[in-house]
């Protein structure tokens, strides 16, 4: 014999009974079946807001009790055909009219006691379990409907009636004895008390219901039905990779039950429990999924079965010196709780007995504090101990498992986990069986905690980034299709898994959680919100989403002033904008002290080479103890492009036409002509080698004549190189004449720095760098003789985006 119980999300409407019936006319097939039902979907809130109304006179109540009875009615018409349709309509009507005559009682005579409630109640149970018990009649000839108030015998303790077991036992024995329905329906929730009066066993009562048939009857399997396919590794909606545990225990189960886990309710087990009866959690909707099942005893690798979590919790601390070695607080503190039907759901007490941290629900605050400030009045007015502390909007997540106790490290891993993706941990609790490690957290941080610990403990360990990437220029367009591109390579090789989740313009901003189709952002980001960074920033904070990652794609300096915003809420910084790096000493500090505490990287490497490994290079000589003496470099792809291609038969002008025309200088030049670029450049490597230096230590012996630097616009300022095309030529003229080739020179040495044209002879490392490549040459404190060199493409959309995803997969990586 099984017993099976249907909640109300499988008997919902008439589509979900038929799903139902069909389960049960194939199990039983194989044995003799108990189906337990609950009231369809909502039912009961329905019930008891009607009853709530007409205790209140309003009037309104009738329209809800014909809410109900249209649902149910509605039901009717759907299952049955016409020949039996008019029988099933009567006795369906009869019932709510008894449950009208009830509310319509209640509404004259202002009594809607815990009794009367009971009363009420049960109609959703009785209405669903006789509609089902009579649509399956017609699918199984033998099935029947029994009352479960006619064997399940209780106390008068209304709404949460306890149950008397022995008596039950009897009544259930005694009836299943006899019967020979190959399957019985029986109402859940409900059952009776000595005098006949209506009871329910509490929330989650028709689990209970279940397991005490099965119990009773020594069942082979008891069986609950939901909407999910077992008891999930974490909570689906909130975790993506959650997936169904397969086989877990009965203290695991109860576990789990209390920290949020809602197919099952913890006091279902119980009677099965002493019975080592096995309970499986199975899909209404998709009956094939193997579910989950509950047994004595599990032995698997993996000693976490499941991570739960808790929310709405509020942590009340009860401190003073006044407690230190005074026996006697802890009981006084929890006895008034507990006469105040306050439950506690963790508890922490530092072992100098200074204070005692207790976890509730955010809706039992108010009751709590008053209770502790009435119980320790005197003590607080004598200042032995402190008024309660209360802390609000958090949550508690809960690491489960029978085996951890024989595993070290775990709880290590946890609160490291955590910790590195700056989730803060309010408090801790592990019991001495070490089958549950619990941590209280901002409620806020409860996605991003889930997501971290189920990967820290049941995926191959994928390391997911999520990429918010603002500009989506020439740069930001080949960084997306080379993204676009690696993205399954990178999973298959590097178990790297990177989506974008964020695109902005300097107009639109696109979210989606789930990741950007990349093949259509464009698209995407059309559809977008009006963005400002302020918003932008707030969307990505409410996200809050691990291993996020923003990616400056600008030469904005309000994008590059907001770095700190990102690096205080623990998202990593990758930029190519050059601003933040070389704004003041004192800001770059702050952005590496900030990105320090918060263990949010701030990667740059394209700021200086495009994709060329320069800054890495130059970290791991200093992190290694070397000490840069001097540099000399060709830091401009865009001036060295132009140099290499300004001769005798092309005019300076066209020149740098073509390059911008080829995307190699800014849409203003000046940008790159000015030199202001290479300095900064400069600065950043010298910063990055441990120098303490502005951008005004940097001498800029600039080649523009001051006209062209002060032209008002683009077209004026192509003009002055027209009108001062006799400067630009004798600047050639100069270095031909000496047989030299000229060279826009980043350059260190004796402590100081400077860039500007320089006359760079044959056989000189500079002399024959073509096209728009870079150059950076290193003397170092170990490379003496023969300097550290590095050299190859330093300008274009395609290596600069290059560097960029070079430094997200170092993220990743690292």
């Amino acid at each position: 014999m099984n017993v099976l119980k249907f909640g109300g999300t499988s008997v919902a409407n008439a589509e979900n009974i038929i799903k139902v019936i069909n389960i049960l006319k194939s199990e039983a097939k194989d044995t003799q079946l108990l189906a337990v039902i609950s009231a369809l979907g909502g039912i009961t809130d329905v019930l008891l807001e009607a009853g709530e109304l007409a205790n209140a006179k309003d009037e309104a109540y009738l329209t809800t009790f014909d809410a109900i009875k249209a649902r149910h009615l509605e039901t009717v018409e759907a299952l049955f055909p016409e020949h039996i349709k008019e029988d099933i309509i009567s006795e369906v009507s009869a019932i709510l009219e008894r449950l009208k005559d009830i509310l319509q009682g209640i509404y004259l005579i202002n009594e809607f006691s815990f009794k009367t409630r009971d009363k009420v109640l049960s109609f959703g149970e009785l209405l669903s379990s006789y509609i089902i018990s009579e649509a399956l009649k017609l699918h199984v000839k033998d099935a029947q409907l029994k009352d479960s108030r006619e064997l399940i015998a209780t106390d008068s303790y209304f709404t949460k009636a306890n149950i008397k077991e022995e008596l039950t036992n009897q009544n259930i024995t005694s009836y299943f004895k006899s019967s020979k329905a190959s399957v019985t329906v029986l109402p859940g929730f409900i059952s009776r008390n000595e005098i006949g009066e209506t009871t329910t066993l509490g929330r989650g009562g028709s689990d209970y219901t279940a397991a005490i048939l099965a119990s009773a009857l020594n069942a082979s399997q008891l069986e609950i039905w939901t909407d999910v396919s077992g008891m999930y590794t974490a909570h689906p909606k909130l975790v993506k990779q959650a997936f169904p545990i397969a086989q877990i225990s009965y203290q695991e189960a109860m576990e789990l039950s209390h920290f949020g886990a809602k197919v099952l309710y913890p006091p279902t087990i119980q009677p099965v429990l002493d019975k080592n009866i096995p309970i499986l959690i199975k899909n209404t909707f998709f009956p094939e999924d193997k579910g989950t099942r509950i047994v004595p005893t599990v032995s698997e690798d993996n000693p976490i079965k499941g991570i739960s979590h808790l929310e709405q919790i509020a942590l009340l601390t009860l401190e003073g010196n006044g407690m230190v070695g005074v026996p006697g607080y802890s009981r006084r503190l929890f006895e008034a709780l507990s006469l105040n039907g306050i439950n506690v759901a963790l508890i922490t007490q530092a072992s100098s007995e200074h204070s005692i941290c207790v976890g509730i629900l955010d809706s039992d605050v108010t009751k709590a504090v008053e209770a502790l400030h009435l119980e320790f009045e005197y003590d607080i007015d004598k200042h032995k101990i402190n008024p309660v502390q209360v802390e609000e909007n958090l949550a508690i997540v809960a690491l489960i498992g029978d085996q951890m106790k024989s595993h070290q490290g775990i709880s290590g891993r946890m609160f490291s986990a955590l910790g590195e993706n700056n989730v803060n941990i309010r408090a801790i609790a592990q019991g001495a069986s070490e089958r549950n490690i619990s941590a209280v957290i901002a409620k806020k941080d409860v996605s991003k905690a889930l997501n971290i610990l189920h990967n820290r403990f049941f995926e191959e360990q994928v390391k997911t980034l999520n990429l918010f990437i603002m500009g989506v220029g020439n740069v930001g367009h080949r960084l997306i299709e080379q993204i676009a591109k690696q993205q399954q390579h990178l999973m298959d090789t590097l178990l790297i898994d990177i989506k974008v989740i964020g695109l902005a313009n300097s107009k639109q901003m696109y979210f989606n959680e789930l990741g950007v189709d990349l093949s259509h952002w464009k698209k995407a980001l059309k559809s977008g919100r009006p963005q400002t960074l302020q918003t932008w920033i707030e969307n990505i904070d409410a996200l809050n989403l691990r291993n996020s990652i923003f990616l400056d794609i600008t030469a904005n300096q309000s994008v590059a002033e907001s770095y700190a915003e990102y690096l205080k809420r623990s998202i990593a910084v990758v930029a190519c904008n050059k601003i933040a790096c070389s704004s003041n000493y004192s800001n770059y500090k702050e952005l590496k002290r900030l990105s320090k505490k918060y263990n949010a990287p701030f990667l740059f490497e394209t700021n200086v080479g495009a994709g060329l490994p320069v800054i890495n290079t130059l970290n791991n000589l200093v992190n290694s103890g070397d000490k840069v003496t001097s540099i000399k470099a060709v830091l401009s792809g865009s001036l060295n492009f132009i140099f290499n291609n300004f001769n005798d038969a092309i005019s300076f002008h066209d020149v740098v036409k073509q390059a911008q025309a080829e995307g190699y200088t800014e849409p203003d030049p000046r940008i790159d002509l000015s030199g202001v670029d290479v300095a900064r450049k400069i600065l950043i490597l010298l910063r990055e080698s441990g120098l303490q230096m502005d951008i005004e230590d940097i001498e800029n012996n600039m080649f523009l004549p001051q006209a062209s630097m002060d032209a008002e616009s683009v077209d004026a300022f192509y003009e002055t190189l027209k009108t001062h095309n006799n400067h630009f030529n004798k600047l050639l003229a100069e270095a031909t004449a000496k047989d030299c080739k000229l060279k826009y020179v980043a350059e260190f040495k004796h402590g100081s720095a400077k860039v500007g044209l320089q006359h760079i002879p044959k056989g000189h490392p500079l002399y024959n760098l073509e096209g728009k490549d870079n150059i950076v040459i290193f003397n170092t404190e170990r490379y003496v003789d023969q300097p550290l060199l590095i050299k190859g493409a330093g300008a274009g959309a395609e290596v600069t985006a290059s560097g960029l995803f070079g430094d997200v997969i170092s993220l990743a990586r690292s």
